[in-house]
């Protein structure tokens, strides 16, 4: 199994060895652990620290601030070697996002500060968009960041963000001029350490991806400095989200293949061994054709995420095929994995077999990030319909 297709344009021998290395690393390190972390409903601090330590989040970040140095090309191997082990928990695309967001519209000051951290693990980042009555309407927020002398006092709460209970640094979508729209909105990051009237509320129970730590947060005159604003002004902040955005969906996208790949690993496994009415259940005709498709629904997503990847690293990834990636890869993840699952009859529905984990980790692949009806209408809009 690997992310990479064979006319991939985008990838170096340094993507490939990366992607050694990372599997080595994820084999040892977080393999054995997806149980227990799944029992306890989050990741062990000291897996993010150990997975500092071997380089694994610091591809995309500068050597200036303790990376590699490389493009994000190098997230996305991350992302799809965790993915392709059959893990969803581990929060590392969060992570990933978080660090972009610095990247790209950080002060000098913040990437100093918080860059080096996120590359080690040393701290976990989250961002907290999404409140109980806004959803994907991002310019409809009501969490405040009003002005308080050279600070700001944020006020609000957040539901469903991921990494919630153990992120260090929080960027906020919050409104800084609560008389505007899309231009009141602005990015705002807190360290959670410390900061009074930051509370977490409880890891919140879901049907799938159970080891990754999903919390409501909430905000009570929480005193940040004003220089924790991402940008250089007041107000970029839905401008900052919809830039970025198009990482967020193509990660999505990177997650639903692998979990594809390594779904279909599992379950050729499975029939090559099981047996009904006494020939393999691989010998099936319907076995064969069904596993069959799944595999070329999988390559053809392969092609488009190596695509999009491309186009990434080239600036060129724009909004309505970032749409089209994490609507269609999400979209062929859930097809997949029902059809997988059929094909392990009664133990596919047993928590033992991980094909029973993957189909319930892939429900909400087509929810967060926007969802897929969203999606769809941005890709519509695109063509001028």
């Amino acid at each position: 199994m690997t992310l990479f297709s064979s006319a991939a344009s985008w990838v170096t021998d340094e993507h490939k060895m990366f992607s050694e290395m990372a599997g080595r690393f994820l084999d040892d390190e977080l393999v054995p652990n997806i149980e227990t972390w799944i029992d306890n409903g989050v990741v062990d601090r000291g897996f993010w620290n150990k997975a500092g330590e071997t380089g694994l989040m610091a591809g995309a970040i500068s050597e200036e601030y303790g990376g590699v140095g490389g493009g994000m090309g190098f997230d996305a191997v991350t992302i799809y070697e965790q993915t392709s082990r059959g893990d969803a928990g581990w929060g590392y695309g969060i992570q990933s996002i978080v660090t972009h967001y610095i990247t790209a519209y950080g002060s000098e000051d913040q990437k100093a500060k918080w860059l080096p951290k996120l590359a080690s693990g040393e701290m976990v980042g989250a961002i907290a968009m999404t409140e109980p009555g806004t959803g994907s309407d991002l310019q409809s927020v009501r969490t405040t960041a009003e002005k308080d002398g050279n600070s700001y006092r944020i006020n609000g709460s957040k539901i469903f963000i991921t990494n919630g209970q153990t992120a260090d640094l929080v960027i906020v979508v919050a409104k800084t001029d609560k008389s505007e729209g899309a231009r009141g909105v602005s990015l705002i990051a807190v360290e959670t350490e410390g900061a009074e009237g930051f509370r977490r509320g409880r890891n919140l129970k879901k049907l799938g991806m159970k080891a990754n730590d999903t919390a409501e947060l909430f905000f009570e005159d929480v005193k940040v400095p004003m220089t924790n604003l991402i940008g250089p002004e007041e107000g970029q902040g839905f401008y900052q989200l919809m830039k970025q955005l198009p990482w967020e969906r193509l990660t999505i996208g990177i997650m639903a293949l692998g979990a594809i790949d390594f779904a279909i690993a599992e379950t050729v496994k499975y029939v090559q061994e099981r047996k009904a009415f006494g020939q393999r259940v691989m010998d099936f005709q319907n076995t064969r054709f069904k596993l069959a498709e799944c595999k070329t629904k999988a390559e053809v997503l392969r092609s488009f995420v190596n695509d999009c990847i491309a186009k990434l690293e080239k600036g060129e990834l724009d909004a309505s095929t970032a749409s089209m990636v994490k609507y269609w890869g999400s979209e062929v993840q859930n097809e997949i994995m029902h059809e997988c699952l059929q094909l392990f009859g009664g133990y596919g529905f047993m928590m033992e077999y991980p094909i029973a984990r993957l189909y319930a980790d892939a429900r909400v692949q087509m929810i967060y990030g926007g969802t897929n009806e969203v999606m769809k209408e941005l890709i519509a809009r695109s063509m001028d319909i």
